[in-house]
């Protein structure tokens, strides 16, 4: 749920791990973008040039949606795809309800390093196809001079220089200096490669145990990972990968398990495909405005959380909150529509959430494939009575049977402005004040959250 991970209000720092040259702009257009996509590199770009500036303040979310003109999911998209190929990391901290990031840009990888990665070799490979990575590969090769005959006559540093006395306390200071941080390129959860599988199956008189001590763990997880290998064929790619030496050299490694995979999975390279995504934001609405249309316009892009805040006008229970968590994961409901749920529920029960009643109605919504703001406001007038009759055979099972006698609240979209007939008759005045006071604060509250948008 993106609104526990990231809002538009919460703030970031951020941190280079060097500086950047414009090697590692070609880097970054040229190798990862093809794998990121165009946004990620264009939130690095962003961040690059504000932490150059070395102002050395606080940004919100908020800044980022208006300079790249990019709705708050996306930039989170495009945040995890630069963690994800080690160009960004990410720290967070919460302090009561305000939550901090700290984002630390990483160079990329250079080019040797990048193609000689087994997992970003082959991925660019398979987004941009075979002649154009080798014209990449040739733009970045290096020149080869031939250097036959020549004698090396550089000098050392005490060839040419020699100390002399001074105060030494001077060249000492606490303070703390910049320092080149590279980036380890894409990590991989070495916990999903059973490594005591893969040794338990290899035979001491087939494949010495030395045979494998050059061979990094990170690069067999990789190649697994990579090539959908398990245990089982990575044993067959290290007998393949056996020189008449009885070593196991890296390249003959790679070169095994890409030819395994040629002939037992597919001919064609292994694609990058995402599976950690966010739902989509939902599209602008172009119509006419009405204060229904703020109303919705602030269920479908307010978190269930800053919801129950503004209407309670103090932090929300956990519990709430947790609810709010069951209800999207459980009966599969869109965030929007929790949010119309729990308003509801708020303002029809005297401000309390009873779990049973917002549950039982979640079911009812999501058999009928409630998936809208606009749908779950019909809903909820339509079956208006069948709700009050669910929620007084609650209070009878909880109360031994009591009759409430309180008078119901319900939230100001509940009354259609052109249909006076759904007017309740029995609402009283006083009731009635409560309710469009509540509304006021409410539209007010938005139009605050409006115009904090820089």
């Amino acid at each position: 749920m993106l609104y526990q991970e990231l809002q538009p209000v919460d703030t970031y720092a951020l941190k280079l791990s060097t500086s950047f040259s414009d090697y590692d702009r070609q880097l970054l257009t040229l190798f990862y973008q093809p794998l990121t996509g165009p946004e990620a590199i264009s939130l690095f770009l962003i961040i690059w040039s504000d932490a150059e500036s070395k102002e050395n303040r606080q940004y919100t979310h908020y800044h980022l949606m208006n300079l790249l003109n990019m709705p708050l999911p996306d930039i989170f998209k495009a945040r995890i795809s630069l963690e994800a190929t080690g160009l960004l990391r990410s720290y967070t901290k919460t302090d009561g309800d305000r939550r901090s990031f700290v984002y630390e840009l990483m160079q990329p990888l250079d080019a040797q390093n990048f193609f000689h990665d087994p997992m970003l070799a082959t991925f660019l490979f398979s987004k941009i196809g075979e002649q154009p990575y080798r014209d990449l590969r040739a733009r970045f090769s290096v020149d080869t001079l031939d250097m036959s005959g020549f004698t090396e006559v550089s000098r050392t540093f005490t060839d040419v220089f020699s100390p002399v006395k001074g105060n030494a306390h001077e060249l000492q200071n606490e303070q703390e200096l910049q320092a080149r941080t590279k980036s380890k390129g894409i990590s991989i959860d070495q916990r999903d490669f059973d490594f005591d599988l893969l040794m338990s199956g290899l035979s001491e008189q087939m494949i010495p145990r030395s045979a494998l001590s050059g061979i990094s763990r990170d690069l067999l997880a990789k190649l697994a990972f990579m090539y959908s290998l398990t245990p089982l064929d990575m044993q067959k790619v290290i007998m393949i990968a056996l020189d008449e030496n009885l070593e196991v050299p890296e390249e003959r490694l790679r070169k095994s398990a890409a030819d395994f995979y040629k002939m037992t999975i597919s001919k064609t390279p292994p694609k990058l495909v995402k599976t950690f995504d966010v739902a989509p934001a939902p599209k602008p609405y172009e119509g006419p405005q009405s204060k229904e249309r703020d109303q919705i316009t602030y269920l479908e892009n307010t978190s269930p959380r800053d919801m129950l805040y503004h209407i309670l006008d103090k932090e929300p229970m956990p519990v709430d909150v947790q609810l709010a968590e069951r209800l999207v994961n459980a009966h599969g409901l869109e965030i929007s529509v929790v949010n119309v749920l729990l308003q509801y529920i708020l303002l029809r029960n005297d401000m309390k959430i009873t779990s049973s009643f917002a549950e039982r109605i979640a079911s009812h919504w999501a058999m009928k494939k409630i998936d809208t703001v606009e749908k779950a406001m019909e809903i909820a007038r339509k079956e208006h009575d069948q709700y009050t009759s669910w929620m007084k055979e609650g209070g009878k099972s909880a109360k031994g049977g009591r009759k409430t006698t309180r008078e119901e609240r319900l939230p100001d979209w509940f009354y259609k402005k052109d249909d006076p007939q759904e007017e309740p008759k029995e609402v009283s005045a006083e009731d009635k004040s409560e309710i469009d006071t509540k509304r006021k604060e409410l539209l007010a509250k938005l139009e605050s959250m409006r115009n904090g948008v820089k």
